[in-house]
């Protein structure tokens, strides 16, 4: 794991980005103490989103369940077919 320290990271944030996105975690420290650590965001694909949308049906919230819905009416099927496993 690589460390830099916070004005390093905010000078070249982009490369840091750039390390994330190649898998690289950095630790950030500020006066010597750990603040943040940047890494690779962890991927979903759509196939488990579904899985985890329909086990959880009856089991939501109304609202959060009406919320979804009126977002997949909003999603077209150009839009579908970019998440994978959709």
């Amino acid at each position: 794991m690589k460390v830099m320290t916070a004005t390093e990271a905010s000078r070249s944030f982009a490369a840091v980005l750039d390390e994330a996105e190649r898998g690289e975690t950095i630790m950030v420290t500020r006066g010597g103490k750990r603040i943040a650590v940047i890494g690779p965001a962890p991927t979903a694909p759509g196939r488990v989103v579904k899985a985890f949308l329909a086990r959880s049906v009856g089991a939501l919230d109304a609202d959060f369940e009406a919320d979804i819905a009126a977002a997949r009416e909003t999603v077209d099927d150009e839009m579908r077919s970019t998440w994978p496993d959709a």
